[in-house]
Parts: structure tokens; sequence; C-alpha cells
């Protein structure tokens, strides 16, 4: 699968594209991609509802595989309700450590692993889906069902002008 994105945010704004994913990667446990942040948002904390910015963030959201076909096809809101569902974010920004996992304060069901701080420049990620997911939620993957790209500038009223670029999955 490949996929690219460009984010261009004004003031007060938060942005989310959603995109199934094919039957060939749901069983992915890897993934690359590159991303670029030209100019960002201060750091937050990431853990608070209402003062959760970040620049940059990917969403791998993963089903039971026996749930793969009712869920299919359906928006990914719909899909974050499903019991089973549970989506890893790698995120571009916030006030924590680099490779620190955080719990949402949205729901249980989703973490993040901070790969970058708030900062402007580029890089290349490759992570491990697998294990990342059994270290942030104790339990095995389960079926890749969707990917997400966001970014979030709406509580501290900043500019984020960012991309993310040939995402791969493997």
């Amino acid at each position: 699968m490949e996929l690219g994105v460009s984010l261009n945010r004004g003031i007060n704004r938060a942005v989310t594209l959603w995109r199934p994913v094919e039957d060939l990667n749901r069983s992915a446990e890897f993934a690359r991609w590159v991303w670029r942040v030209h100019e960002g948002v201060r750091p937050t904390d990431l853990t608070i509802k209402g003062g959760d910015d970040r620049n940059l963030a990917i969403y791998f959201v993963f089903v039971d595989p026996d749930r793969v076909d009712a869920l299919s096809g359906k928006s990914a809101r719909r899909i974050l309700q499903e019991d089973s569902a549970r989506a890893l974010i790698y995120v571009w920004g916030g006030a924590h450590p680099t490779n620190a996992i955080l719990p949402s304060p949205y729901s249980p069901r989703l973490r993040s692993k901070v790969l970058r701080p708030s900062e402007i420049g580029q890089y290349r990620e490759q992570v491990d889906l697998a294990s990342d997911h059994r270290t942030a939620f104790g339990i095995e993957p389960g079926a890749l069902i969707g990917l997400a790209v966001s970014a979030d500038s709406d509580d501290n009223k900043g500019r984020i002008v960012a991309s993310i670029s040939d995402i791969q999955l493997d």
C-alpha cells in the first residue's frame, strides 16, 4: 500500500484522513513512511483532552480477525466504536519523551507512541507494528483494517504545514 498526504492546516483546525487497508496488508507487521513538518505547533500534553495538539499522527487501526468482514467499508468512527478495535498512533509532536507510549484521553482503545518531538524537519520512519502493539496493549494486534493520518492545531491555535508520503506496509 502506498499513500501520500499533504496537510496545510490553518489556525484552530484539526483534520483526519482515513483509508481502509487492502486484504493483502491485513497481517502487516511493519510500516514505513516519510513525514515532513515545515511549520508546526508548540509541544502539548497528549494525554489531556482539549490540549493534545500535535504536528502529525498516523493511526494503524486493528480489529479481531473474525470482525473484518463485518467492519469492512465502515467509517473510522464506526470501526473505533467496535469493542475489538484498537488504534496504535505514531505521533510527531507533544511534550513527551521519544518512544513514550501514552494513553489517549478519548478512549482506552487508543495508544500513542511519540516518535518525534514538536519541531520542524523531515524523517523516514520504520516501525514494528506487532511489537509496538503488544507493548501498548498487551495483546497481539489482530487484523490491520485501516490507516488514518491527522494534524491537530485547534487547542493552541497554531498552524501546521506538513506531509506524509511513501507509506508502505510489510
